[in-house]
């Protein structure tokens, strides 16, 4: 598949089936990640694939309840939405209670760990949220991401668990010094899975020069 397609078809997946990925594709995935850069190549992140039936649960009962919380502000804004916002604001909301209630029937979670003495946050100090130190590890979640629509696979990126973070730590096994980055349930689509996407074009969002000057 060309670059460029799985760039513009990639969907959020969240309906997914329970069919197991064979171990070639499953590597093949976990490789693209490892091709991803990341600041002086030191590859501060990790990835636990969570493939036995008791551990996916135990995270899936870890998010479920934070997934109900946020989808009761959710549920606000679709009803506060009218005509197609509506309705495409409602799908996503169906899609995300799915996957709240059966995130342990998916065949592999990818959970993204990284370890923040090895990155560079600039922005440590700065009047505002940081974000810099994901430029070490965001790389990698996209390019597996990118990897899945290659391979038919089915995908989402989440970060809901981050919410019950030292509960998963202690699931997983991950170290008290390194944080958590991303959940990634992967595995074949039960729908359609990717396809076209809406998205605004490049031009809203460049700005040529300066801040708010046209493209």
């Amino acid at each position: 598949m060309d670059l460029y397609e799985a760039m513009s078809t990639q969907r959020a997946v969240r309906r997914l089936r329970p069919d197991p990925i064979p171990d070639d594709v499953l590597d093949r995935v976990l490789q693209a990640a490892a091709w991803a850069p990341s600041g002086a190549n030191q590859q501060p992140w990790r990835i636990v694939a969570v493939t036995d039936a008791a551990i996916k649960q135990g995270l899936e009962d870890l998010y479920r309840p934070e997934w109900e919380r946020f989808s009761a502000v959710y549920t606000a804004r679709i009803e506060a939405a009218d005509g197609a916002e509506r309705d495409t604001l409602a799908k996503t909301g169906a899609a995300g209670d799915h996957l709240a209630t059966h995130l342990h029937a998916a065949p592999v979670l990818l959970v993204f760990c990284f370890d923040p003495r090895q990155m560079a946050i600039t922005d440590r100090k700065l009047d505002r949220v940081s974000v810099v130190g994901g430029a070490s590890v965001y790389p990698a979640v996209q390019n597996l991401l990118l990897a899945c629509v290659a391979e038919g696979l089915g995908c989402v990126l989440t970060t809901l668990h981050c919410l019950r973070e030292p509960e998963v730590k202690a699931l997983l096994g991950i170290p008290d010094d390194w944080g958590t980055a991303a959940l990634v349930p992967i595995g074949y689509p039960e729908r359609a899975g990717h396809g076209p996407i809406t998205r605004r074009p490049a031009s809203d969002l460049t700005y040529r020069n300066r801040f708010a000057t046209p493209w």
